[in-house]
C-alpha cells in the first residue's frame, strides 16, 4: 500500500513561482511513474507532468512546457514540481499519483492507482 502526500500549494501572483512536493511512503518498489494532475473548479482533471521512477524520463503538458520542471529524489521518495511564470489558468487542486503501468505516460488517470489528497494552487492578482 502506497501513501502520497502533496504540499507546497498556496496563493501566488501571476508570474510568481511555487514548488510542490509529493512524498511517498509505504510500499514503493513496484511503481514506475509519478504524475502530477490538476483540476480547476468545474473542469475535468488533466495531466500536467510525469516522471519515471528512475528520473530518466519526463513529460509535460503543452500548457506548462518551459515553465514547470518535474524532478525526483529517490532517496527521499519525493517528487517535486517547480512551477515558474505562473498564470491564472494554472489555478487548481494539484494531485500527485503513482502508477505501475505504461499507460500512465499518456495521463490515463485510471492507470494511476495511488493518489494524494491534493494541494491548492491559486494564481491571482
Amino acid at each position: 500500500q502506497l501513501q502520497l502526500v502533496e504540499s507546497g500549494g498556496g496563493l501566488v501572483q501571476p508570474g510568481g513561482s511555487l514548488r510542490l512536493s509529493c512524498v511517498a511512503s509505504g510500499f514503493t518498489l513496484d511503481y514506475r511513474y509519478i504524475g502530477w494532475f490538476r483540476q480547476a473548479p468545474g473542469k475535468e482533471r488533466e495531466g500536467v507532468s510525469w516522471i519515471s521512477t528512475s528520473g530518466g524520463s519526463t513529460n509535460y503538458a503543452a500548457s506548462v512546457k518551459g515553465r514547470f520542471t518535474i524532478s525526483r529524489d529517490n532517496a527521499k521518495n519525493t517528487v517535486y514540481l517547480q512551477m515558474n511564470s505562473l498564470k491564472p489558468e494554472d489555478t487548481g487542486v494539484y494531485y500527485c499519483a503513482a502508477s505501475r503501468s505504461y499507460r500512465a505516460t499518456s495521463y490515463q488517470y485510471l492507470a494511476y492507482d495511488s493518489w494524494g489528497q491534493g494541494t491548492q494552487v491559486t494564481v491571482s492578482s
